[in-house]
């Protein structure tokens, strides 16, 4: 402040002397304000400067403060936002991630049993099917024997009635299974 005063003043004593000079020129004389209104304006602008510098330049950087520290409040919060927002992003890309996997995994449970219960019915079913197979052979068996046991009765009936007609005799029990024994031997010899 004390330097501006100087070159104001220095400023001043250069002007009166111009002013005081003879105006040879004409022009320079009448540019110049007389150096009582000049000293005036220069004192007035001292002290409005003065107050502006005291007073209203602290209030205004003041202003500018609060000002630059509500910016920087408002960018720390849209970068702590931008920070929760891309964190929310993260989790829930990874959510997606574990969804899709969780989900590929049950799909290929739900294809393991399900391959595991098609082969379970299919083999039931072979077994099934085995077991059908074994008893009707069991079946077929079982009546071969009682058609062939049939086919004894009727051709040892038929037997001793030719026999009997044949001695004219009746035979014992034992005596006729000998012969129809014998008599299915020789026919079986025969096939």
């Amino acid at each position: 402040m004390y330097v501006l005063l100087t070159q104001m003043w220095w400023f001043l004593q250069e002007v009166e002397q111009i002013s005081e000079e003879p105006e040879e020129s004409g022009g320079v004389g009448l540019l110049l304000p007389a150096s009582e209104e000049l000293i005036a304006g220069v004192i007035a602008f001292g002290i409005v400067f003065f107050f502006v510098w005291k007073w209203a330049i602290p209030a205004l950087n003041t202003a500018l403060e609060a000002r630059q520290q509500a910016i920087n409040a408002q960018l720390e919060a849209a970068e702590a936002a931008k920070q929760e927002a891309e964190s929310l992003l993260a989790d829930y890309e990874k959510q997606m991630a574990d969804a899709k996997a969780e989900a590929a995994r049950l799909s290929d449970e739900a294809r393991e049993a399900a391959d595991e219960v098609k082969s379970g019915i299919i083999d039931r079913a072979e077994t099934e099917a085995e077991q059908i197979k074994e008893r009707a052979q069991d079946e077929i068996v079982a009546e071969r024997e009682r058609v062939a046991g049939e086919l004894r009765r009727q051709v040892a009936e038929l037997s001793i009635d030719v026999a009997e007609r044949v001695t004219g005799l009746a035979l014992d029990d034992d005596s006729q299974r000998e012969l129809v024994d014998r008599y299915i031997d020789e026919l079986r010899g025969m096939s």
